[in-house]
């Protein structure tokens, strides 16, 4: 599966798409000038696809080109930069130092 992340600010979300078929989304919103990454859910037909994963990525991607810091609030999210701290040059430090000690 290939999933297209895009941000959808009219909603405060990314929403992941297969071949336009809405997969999973990711729910923020913005304090001052950091994004909180506040929800991930997928679709249940997609669950244990990777479809998690992707998501996150591409919102840390997004981030990442935006120079925008993120606030992982989700558990979800949490979980998933910790297992990938590759991406924790875009985590704000409180989280970051929480997450990867």
């Amino acid at each position: 599966m290939e999933i297209k992340v895009t941000d959808v600010p009219d909603r405060k979300r990314y929403e992941g798409n297969d071949q336009d078929e809405l997969v999973g989304f990711v729910d923020y919103h913005f304090r001052g000038d950091k994004i909180v990454l506040t929800h991930t859910e997928t679709e249940s037909r997609h669950q244990g696809q990777g479809v998690g994963g992707g998501l996150v990525r591409g919102v840390l991607e997004d981030a990442r080109s935006r120079g925008v810091t993120v606030i992982p609030v989700c558990p979800f999210v949490r979980s998933w930069i910790g297992r990938h701290p590759e991406y924790s040059d875009v985590i704000d430090q409180k989280s970051r130092d929480e997450i990867l000690g």
